[in-house]
């Protein structure tokens, strides 16, 4: 059992806290009322001026689009706008690391198409901002938040970035993200990086916005994007999704192509989306899915894919369902704020007519939460993946005389030494060492580990709950409720609920369900592997029974009473 440099024990749930890898609705409220909110915030008018793309969905812009009133062009320069204007000022969500100088340009194109020849699908022209861990081959950098990458480029588009464009969006720019995807220290704070510094939570702008695909989360929530691409280890997804209130799919790992991203586990890493709404979730799942021959994992989803996944919305979804209540092993019970409003969000789905199985137990919960298997996993998994994800990359001109351009982990613990004043003024990368310890993934130690994770999240765990309650779907609280940033100290992690999906790498969908605070709390459905299409239509029948989301209103910080 590995320890960090405190002397505290690295198990499972000791490694997530320290990684934290996105009825009617006044029922799913519970909240104290924040004192004078609204005389007290500065930037309560910072939306005014944006009132027609506040919360546009993607249908919404292209019955614009179509009907001449926008552009594409248009459209994509409103967004750059409020990225100037929330990003690095105002609020100063820093949720944004890099914009894609080509972004008009291209939307510029893809109107001229449309003229011509009609849109290529629902995503056309829609402006889409991906996680600084994602591939483009562009005159964007990717550098997963870190300097140590700026001297060296992606030859060619990661398989999320070419979908993307093949379905006509718009590459608007790089979100900011928990430097290396929160896989450097155990002493980290989510959503802090070398280049873009800690993003912030737009609803609570001292608190915290979980990681690691914490801009996407933001940008999205914050409306500086329709909608965004993240990435998800263990939580990475789902949790930046709940904290700052919109929609998070964490798809089974291999139905969306991992090749081009900057890794952690081949056996956990997936890439899903960010969205305000269910719907739009679905539509971007859908233009990413398929087999690539860059991406291994892929193969098993022949056959379960669904290139168009808004035909499982049903608003009467949850009418019969099946689902079961996951209370046993720190599910629930480590935050009242996020136990009172999932327990509302239960009755919500009782009263649509779901089954409500409680509780519905994983019966290893306990040894899931006290093993150190899956951290064994990432660490050797990080290493062996991340050498051969940089020897894909080339040297960038315009940095070739004063820029670094690592070859391998090693490398990378050695330029972090030389910029630590930038890259570890707040922790350090107890992680990369302790994977460049690991050796090759022939040995026992990592097989065994591998094998006991998948075992444990998927036939004894998560699967064989299902299967003993004939359940569609599990549910429990996502998180906590946002805690303040604290760059010295660390994450103030309490609890989650994504660990048993990530060692299976099984899905989960995350859907706004309350507010404690002013802050979201996110209720997460789990299922077997590839059962997106079931998760969808039951979160989206839950979305619109209550409607909870809302947009942020950027108060300063939170006077409790």
């Amino acid at each position: 059992m590995s320890s960090n440099r405190n002397g505290r024990s690295l198990n499972r749930r000791g490694f997530l806290q320290l990684s934290a890898l996105g009825a009617g609705a006044a029922a799913l409220a519970p909240q104290a009322s924040l004192a004078a909110a609204d005389t007290t915030n500065p930037y309560k008018e910072i939306d005014k001026g944006d009132s027609d793309l506040l919360e546009a969905t993607i249908a919404d812009l292209q019955a614009a689009m179509t009907s001449g009133s926008l552009t594409s062009k248009e459209l994509t320069r409103r967004y750059i706008q409020r990225v100037y204007a929330l990003n690095e000022q105002g609020p100063t969500l820093r949720a944004v690391i890099q914009l894609n100088p080509d972004a008009l340009k291209i939307a510029e194109a893809l109107d001229t198409e449309r003229r011509k020849s009609g849109p290529r699908g629902p995503l056309h022209g829609i402006p889409i901002m991906v996680k600084d861990n994602i591939d483009t081959a562009d005159g964007m950098f990717t550098t997963a938040g870190s300097l140590a990458l700026l001297g060296s480029r992606p030859t060619q588009d990661s398989t999320m970035a070419r979908k993307l464009r093949e379905a006509g969006a718009v590459l608007l720019g790089k979100t900011n993200l928990s430097e290396w995807a929160n896989f450097r220290s155990t002493r980290s704070s989510s959503g802090w990086s070398g280049r873009g510094r800690q993003c912030r939570n737009p609803y609570v702008l001292t608190h915290n916005p979980c990681g690691s695909s914490s801009g996407s989360a933001v940008a999205v929530s914050a409306n500086l994007c329709t909608v965004a691409l993240a990435t998800e280890t263990d939580g990475s997804i789902v949790c930046p999704a709940h904290q700052n209130g919109v929609v998070g799919i964490k798809p089974t790992v291999g139905l969306t192509s991992r090749a081009g991203v900057v890794p952690i586990s081949h056996s956990q890493d997936t890439i899903g989306p960010h969205a305000r709404t269910v719907r739009d979730a679905a539509i971007v799942l859908g233009a990413l899915v398929g087999v690539d021959s860059r991406d291994a994992a892929t193969a098993a989803s022949q056959g379960k894919f669904q290139t168009d996944y808004t035909k499982y919305l049903d608003s009467n979804g949850l009418k019969g369902a099946r689902i079961g209540v996951a209370r046993k092993g720190n599910l629930f019970g480590y935050s009242p704020e996020a136990d009172e409003i999932v327990e509302e969000a239960i009755k919500v789905m009782a009263a649509q007519g779901a089954i409500i199985v409680d509780p519905a137990d994983l019966s290893n919960i306990d040894e899931i939460n006290s093993s150190s298997d899956e951290l064994t996993v990432l660490l050797y998994e990080f290493k062996a993946d991340l050498n051969a994800y940089l020897a894909t990359r080339e040297k960038d001109p315009n940095y070739a005389s004063n820029g670094f351009f690592p070859r391998s982990l090693a490398d990378l613990i050695a330029i972090n030494n030389q910029l630590a004043a930038d890259e570890m003024p707040y922790f350090g990368q107890e992680l990369f060492e302790l994977a460049e310890a690991k050796g090759p993934l022939t040995e026992k130690e990592y097989l065994d580990a591998l094998a006991n994770n998948r075992r444990r999240g998927g036939k004894e765990g998560l699967d064989a709950v299902l299967d003993k309650f004939n359940l569609d779907a599990l549910v429990a609280p996502t998180g906590t409720p946002a805690w303040p940033t604290d760059l010295l100290n660390s994450d103030h992690f309490l609890g989650a609920s994504s660990s048993p999906a990530a060692i299976a790498g099984y899905p989960l969908v995350t859907v706004p369900a309350g507010f404690s605070y002013e802050l979201p709390v996110g209720i997460t459905f789990m299922g077997r592997a590839y059962s997106e299409p079931t998760l969808i239509k039951l979160a989206y029948a839950f979305e619109q029974a209550t409607k909870v989301r809302r947009a942020p209103r950027y108060v300063p910080t939170l006077d409790l009473p």
